[in-house]
């Protein structure tokens, strides 16, 4: 991605807003490491990504799915500071549940990432 990091987070929390996502974590995983380990690394974000009325669906399909909620997304620089932004496949998170309805849903959920990958540079 030809982004800096903090412009490619920006640039997926917006796109996800536009999918009807927000972001209910933010996991700031070069942070915690530095203070858990003493340890540097690149900048590496885990996004919990959340569209509230998709995800009341699942819940009242199957309460059990909240294990696999949130939709994590993954914003991280590598050693070459390269920035990626990666995003989980809910179909294959969600399909672990064997329920129709929770796989239906997980396709949608699916087609909105790729909207929103699709939409960055």
């Amino acid at each position: 991605m030809n982004l800096s990091f903090d412009m490619a987070l920006q640039r997926v929390t917006e796109e996800l807003q536009k999918e009807g996502f927000g972001v209910l974590t933010d996991i700031d995983v070069k942070a915690t490491l530095k203070k858990k380990l003493n340890t540097d690394m690149p900048p590496y974000r885990i996004l919990g990504a959340c569209n509230p009325p998709l995800a009341h669906r699942a819940l009242t399909a199957e309460p059990q799915v909240g294990l696999l909620l949130p939709c994590n997304v993954v914003v991280r620089e590598d050693d070459a500071g390269k920035v990626h932004v990666e995003f989980m496949d809910p179909n294959a998170v969600l399909d672990l549940v064997g329920k129709p309805e929770i796989t239906q849903l997980a396709g949608e959920v699916r087609q909105r990432l790729k909207r929103v990958m699709a939409a960055l540079p």
